[in-house]
């Protein structure tokens, strides 16, 4: 998989993007992240990337012609499954929405800033606009980084138990069920018998009941 990321601030993509499991997935080969920072095709000497917007009101708005410019030298280099921008008024972001974007090989996302990115690069350029929430954040990096790993950790190689993605919370709709781990008793606190048992049909069926227990009481909404 190959991320594109077009920022204002590249430096705040570093480091959620450069540790741990992503890291190691850059190490494998198994992603590339390239990060663009749009004043590079700033306009000017002062290499503009924002204006008043029209009608007055308070806020900048990022500029079509650098977005405009930058998405199309990348494009002329190669093909994206999609071009996303992070906006909170996008679709939300689900983990059958990043299993699906899972499946693509190019992905160039745009970080908006300000009040966001003039509407005529959303009408006529973006494929796909998604949020991580009903809350507004200073910009679309963190957002950004959010979804590149939800993706990666998708990906087969990445993690070292490939199995282990297959049992998140909301794979299959389902939140997942409580986990433990040694000591068997700490002040008290005993883990259920049924893990201790070693038997694994028993287990498994605990598992789901307390998924579904679990779903029931803390997501009700996804069981409709």
């Amino acid at each position: 998989m190959r991320y594109d990321i077009i920022t204002l601030l590249p430096e705040l993509l570093q480091g959620p993007l450069h540790h741990s499991i992503m890291q190691r997935a850059i190490d494998k080969g198994l992603v590339q992240v390239n990060i663009h920072n749009l004043r590079e095709f700033g306009l000017g000497k002062n290499k503009q990337v924002d204006d008043y917007q029209y009608g007055g009101g308070a806020g900048m708005v990022m500029m079509c012609e650098p977005l405009f410019n930058c998405i199309s030298e990348l494009k002329s280099q190669r093909s994206y499954d999609q071009i996303i921008y992070m906006t909170p008024d996008g679709e939300q972001l689900t983990q059958s929405l990043s299993n699906r974007l899972s499946m693509g090989d190019n992905l160039l996302i745009i970080c908006g800033h300000y009040k966001g990115i003039d509407e005529r690069i959303r009408e006529n350029i973006v494929d796909l606009e998604i949020s991580i929430g009903s809350y507004v954040l200073s910009g679309g990096e963190l957002p950004a980084a959010v979804l590149v790993d939800s993706i990666t950790r998708l990906i087969p190689g990445v993690l070292s138990d490939e199995t282990s993605a297959l049992f998140d919370s909301f794979q299959d709709d389902l939140l997942a069920p409580p986990v433990y781990t040694r000591p068997a008793d700490f002040n008290g606190w005993t883990v259920p018998e049924v893990l201790l048992s070693g038997h694994e049909q028993m287990i498994e069926d605990w598992r789901n009941e307390q998924s579904y227990e679990r779903t029931k009481k803390r997501r009700p909404d996804l069981l409709k």
